[in-house]
């Protein structure tokens, strides 16, 4: 069992703009998907290049 999806505090209530990640693995690696489209694939990335990712958001 994968755990649960974690949305985006962003995202808002009216349908638009749902991202939403999870931790999954023991490698650690992170999964983003879109929460209005559960069924389509998501992306996966290392839990590093995730970081990274978050760190460019901050700047």
């Amino acid at each position: 069992m994968k755990p649960e999806w974690r949305k985006s505090s962003r995202s808002q209530g009216n349908g638009a703009a749902c991202v939403q990640m999870r931790l999954t693995g023991p490698a650690g690696s992170v999964e983003v998907g879109d929460s209005k489209l559960a069924e389509t694939p998501v992306l996966t990335i290392s839990q590093s290049n995730w970081s990274g990712f978050l760190a460019t958001l901050t700047r």
